[in-house]
């Protein structure tokens, strides 16, 4: 049976999908996993493919859940997602983006808040 926390990051991760379709992205993965790390969601738009990581935080009061990538955590995702394009081959430009998604009562929150930061950090 999934933990808690795995089904809060199910959660997250499912509005911060939502999210990308209603704003032109389509989903092409998600939680692309190997020995590098793991990437929560690979999406495209016309001009770009987008490997986002989702940080899901009850609210952004102590720090923005941003924050919360680390710089380890960002080479690690560009080592993943360099693997993932050698098998993968796209002809869009690859970006690295963060989703925060604040939902104060956690996976019973209504209308969770989205913030997309594009282009957080770069190769």
């Amino acid at each position: 049976m999934p933990s808690d926390k795995k089904l809060l990051g199910a959660f997250g991760e499912d509005e911060a999908c939502r999210y990308l379709r209603r704003h032109g992205y389509k989903i092409i993965g998600r939680n692309f996993s190997c020995r590098f790390g793991e990437i929560d969601i690979i999406a495209q738009n016309r001009r770009y493919i987008v490997f986002a990581e989702v940080k899901l935080r009850r609210s952004g009061e102590f720090a923005r859940a941003m924050e919360y990538v680390t710089e380890d955590k960002q080479r690690r995702v560009i080592m993943a997602a360099e693997l993932w394009l050698s098998r993968n081959p796209a002809s869009r430009q690859p970006r690295f983006d963060v989703l925060e998604v604040y939902a104060p009562q956690g996976a019973m929150t209504k209308k969770p808040e989205i913030h997309h930061i594009e282009d957080a950090y770069q190769i």
